[in-house]
Parts: C-alpha cells; structure tokens; sequence
C-alpha cells in the first residue's frame, strides 16, 4: 500500500528529522490537522505534526508503525494501525490503533486517531 496514509505511518519509524519531514509533507496537506489521546489539542501543520511524530521515534527507537487494514466510506478513511518493537522487557509488542481520516485530494487533511480498535 502506498498511499497517503500508509506513507505517512512509514513516517513513525524514520529517526531523522529532515526525512521524516519531507515524508510527512508529501503525505499532507499544508494545514493538515491531527488529533490522538496524547495531543493534549489538535495539531496543526506539517512542521507541527513532523515534531510530535518524531516523539514517536525518541521514545520507541526501532518500533514502526503500518496500516493493516484500511475501509472507506463516504470519503472518510478508517485505518487500523499496528504499531510494533521491542518492549522494555525485551519482547515483541504489538498495539493497535484506529485512525479516522479524511483527504483533500490524495493527501491527508484531517486525521484523528483512537487506541485500539473499540473491542473489548
């Protein structure tokens, strides 16, 4: 998959801050918005969200982040995320998230993104 929303998760994974940023821009648009349980408001712009994706890569070095299942309806996007590494205890991790997105275009303009996938 190598659209918009898969590129950008790719993103997550990239340590340095130059590419991570070009990565994110090719996947956005200019005024894109984001929102997730940790952003205390919604992010808006590139640079903006390139820094809080970079927080992803310093504090999770060598996990990554990839679409495993993506539906569209009615021009919004429901992507399921897994995001992977090794965890402090040195085992394999996997957690799950669902992300709500909508595009202008190809690219990203609005995404909002949950923990887990809503099952109990």
């Amino acid at each position: 998959m190598s659209d918009s929303i898969s590129i950008f998760f790719e993103a997550w994974q990239v340590e340095d801050a130059v590419d991570r940023l070009s990565k994110i821009a090719s996947a956005v648009t200019e005024n894109v918005k984001y929102a997730d349980p940790r952003t205390p408001e919604t992010i808006s712009g590139i640079d903006a969200l390139s820094n809080y994706v970079g927080m992803f890569s310093a504090n999770a070095p060598g996990w990554s982040a990839q679409v495993v299942k993506s539906e569209t309806t009615g021009g919004v996007t429901r992507a399921t995320v897994a995001f992977s590494g090794v965890g402090p205890d040195g085992d394999e991790k996997v957690q799950l998230g669902q992300y709500f997105v909508e595009k202008e275009g190809a690219v990203i303009s609005r995404m909002v993104g949950f923990v887990g996938t809503g099952e109990q």
